[in-house]
């Protein structure tokens, strides 16, 4: 009969935790593992402040106006504090979100490409279903007018 210890490890297996037989050698192995995650933490977690510290110092470097911007918010009439070519026309907008709808469609079609043999015809009429619903968001943004430049 099997009967559980102190941290639910049967007793009665030779070398297992929980039996009441340590050895220096677990201990060891156990400080050691223990250390081990520890660093592992420290590691990822100096490389994510060193992330983040590497893109603010690439931003004060690279920056048009590197200062804090000091003029109240749609600026109100102040003279602005940035330069004009980093603000972008609101035309762009609709042609990059159709830009984007089509790049994510790629992520899916380079997976069906591999395994659309293997499928067969029900993958085909996916694929066809997902490019239809593309092709009427693209019907919607022509007829309302995203696609014209003037």
């Amino acid at each position: 009969m099997i009967c559980h210890g102190r941290r639910g490890y049967p007793d009665d297996l030779t070398g297992m935790r929980g039996s009441g037989q340590t050895t220096a050698s677990g201990d060891a192995d156990d400080r050691r593992d223990l250390v081990s995650a520890y660093l592992s933490l420290a590691a990822m977690l100096g490389l994510a402040v060193g992330g983040v510290l590497l893109a603010y110092l690439l931003h004060r470097r690279t920056a048009v106006a590197p200062g804090a911007l000091t003029s109240l918010p749609f600026l109100s009439g102040w003279r602005p504090d940035e330069h004009a070519l980093s603000r972008f026309e609101a035309r762009y907008y609709p042609m990059t979100l159709l830009f984007l709808a089509f790049d994510v469609e790629m992520l899916y079609m380079y997976p069906w490409a591999t395994v659309v043999a293997s499928i067969g015809t029900s993958a085909i009429v996916e694929m066809f279903v997902l490019l239809g619903v593309l092709m009427t968001g693209v019907l919607w943004a022509w007829r309302e007018g995203a696609l014209r430049w003037t």
